[in-house]
């Protein structure tokens, strides 16, 4: 797939909504027509699961004042239709109950559709860090790619790329705090150095009981890091850095026991899917 920086291409997916409005010439391959909404079914890869109902109401008042102003972007399935982007649009239109809905057609792939749903909902800043590591991770296990290429395709930094998908190594409830925004992702990275998850838990518990802010839980961390007994040899930093570059490379924690002859590699994984994951990477990379 040629590679494309956040955004670009997007407008011609979406026409302008003044082209929509009229009904004018689309681009091609594409067609506009009112759907029935029970023909729509929601898109497998979307990003967001948590959906504002505030922000969900002023968009149903503004329908009901104003009509649909940007269709929906849908491709057709055996069974009738799936969703590509707008699924706030559909809800609000949906609630209004309302039986169609002005929608773009348009053939595109499984790759083409996580791509155009992600960005979407970037631009619009609308995605929490973790639906953001999760729609990264898709890219990874779907479709076997890099986090370099990853970055390519978003317009963003690798390392960027790398530091929401260290969120996915955190205990699920930790992660369930980072969807609620009960915790920022600040707050969720700074936990990660800690070496056990039940420390994790009960430092997460206090940043929320007491309002700790990341700064405070970066030096809690570091005070209990440095306040355990490590019967640990120091590692070389040639070691630390390749535990990092495999750390990046997987997704998950890595630690290098080297001695003077062998050593061995542990790799973490937190459930079978993610067992999977990791398998698929290392398949690719032969």
């Amino acid at each position: 797939m040629e590679n494309r920086s956040l955004g670009k291409g997007l407008s011609a997916l979406i026409p302008p909504k003044e082209i929509v409005a009229q009904k004018t010439d689309v681009a091609a391959g594409e067609t506009v027509a009112a759907l029935p909404i029970s023909a729509i079914k929601a898109n497998k890869y979307q990003p967001r699961t948590e959906f504002n109902e505030d922000k969900l109401k002023e968009l149903v008042d503004s329908i009901r004042e104003k009509g649909v102003v940007q269709p929906v972007l849908v491709r057709k399935s055996p069974d009738g239709y799936e969703l590509i982007a707008g699924e706030r649009r559909l809800r609000a239109v949906s609630k209004l109950g309302y039986e169609t809905i002005p929608a773009i057609i348009k053939d595109v792939s499984d790759l083409d559709m996580l791509e155009i749903s992600l960005i979407e909902n970037i631009q619009r800043a609308e995605l929490n860090p973790l639906e953001e590591a999760n729609s990264f991770q898709k890219f990874i296990s779907d479709f076997n790619f890099t986090q370099e290429k990853i970055a390519q395709v978003l317009g963003k930094d690798r390392s960027t790329i790398a530091n929401t998908l260290r969120l996915l190594m955190l205990p699920k409830k930790i992660q369930s705090f980072l969807a609620s925004e009960s915790i920022t992702a600040g707050h969720a990275k700074a936990l990660l150095p800690m070496s056990s998850e039940k420390d994790q838990l009960r430092m997460c518990n206090l940043i929320i009981k007491r309002g700790l802010s990341v700064r405070e839980v970066e030096n809690r961390v570091a005070k209990k890091r440095s306040g355990v007994k490590n019967t640990e040899p120091l590692k070389d930093q040639s070691i630390v850095d390749i535990e990092t570059g495999l750390q990046q490379i997987l997704g998950t924690r890595v630690r290098i026991l080297h001695g003077k002859k062998r050593g061995k590699i542990e790799i973490e994984y937190y459930s079978t899917e993610d067992l999977n994951r990791i398998l698929d990477i290392l398949e690719s990379k032969k």
